[in-house]
């Protein structure tokens, strides 16, 4: 990962708390805490940033990789799915994700209802990559349209029929991209973030506990009522926890 990206940068701009280059100056100290293995030092200056609104792939990749530096395994793999999340991706991401799942405790058997397939073509697919083909063929498309208008009449069909081709194109590119979008907004998804999380038959404190699972663990929110927050995991078992147990992405 770089120091500091685009995206990052343009993140901080949005917020008032941090001048542009203040907030700056915190993200490099803190990586430079982090190097020196002041991992406390470099949470909390990730921390700051993160609590006054910036944000960006880069600064929850970095935060994801002092909590595991520090242990903190749920916290870990919260962070490296929020930066996920918010566009990142890389070899150096993925590679410190698999290092914190091989450290869950939950070894998750069996399989849960299938899911829905255009679930199933967003999580095989690129949301960034998606972004720029549809941007790309729909710009592409106009941009051969207007050339059709400004080329003699007798030598510019070539120019139309390539610019409606590219404006089809774009059409199930954009299809995707919506879908991309739906799902961001609908599936909530979390990570276990306590040591130990019972998951209960109903919402209640008195109830039978079904499951326990542990930190790290990725699961699904289905819905909320008071305290508790019911969990599906990856092979379909569901039951109530407490909500301050798990953290949305």
């Amino acid at each position: 990962m770089s120091a500091i990206t685009a995206a990052l940068v343009a993140t901080l701009l949005g917020q008032a708390y941090y001048s542009p280059e203040e907030a700056q100056a915190l993200f490099q100290q803190a990586n430079e805490a982090f190097y020196k293995q002041d991992y406390a030092a470099a949470q909390q200056g990730y921390e700051k940033l993160l609590s006054n609104g910036l944000g960006g792939p880069d600064l929850h990749y970095n935060l994801g990789t002092t909590h595991l530096a520090r242990g903190n395994l749920g916290y870990a793999v919260l962070a490296f799915e929020r930066a996920r999340r918010s566009g990142g991706e890389g070899p150096d991401l993925e590679a410190n994700l698999a290092l914190a799942r091989a450290q869950q405790l939950d070894k998750v058997v069996g399989t849960g209802p299938r899911e829905p397939f255009h679930h199933r073509v967003v999580a095989a697919t690129s949301g960034n990559l998606v972004s720029w083909a549809f941007l790309g063929t729909w710009l592409a498309g106009f941009a051969f349209l207007f050339l059709f208008r400004m080329l003699r009449p007798g030598g510019r069909t070539w120019a139309a029929v390539v610019g409606s081709l590219l404006l089809v194109a774009s059409l199930p590119v954009g299809a995707l991209l919506a879908a991309h979008v739906w799902v961001h907004e609908n599936l909530r998804e979390a990570v276990v973030v306590s040591s130990t999380l019972r998951a209960r038959e109903f919402p209640r404190e008195e109830a039978n506990v079904s499951f326990e699972v542990h930190s790290g663990l990725k699961v699904r929110v289905m819905e909320e009522t008071g305290r508790y927050v019911r969990i599906r995991l990856p092979n379909g078992m569901e039951g109530w926890a407490e909500s301050k147990g798990v953290e949305q992405i």
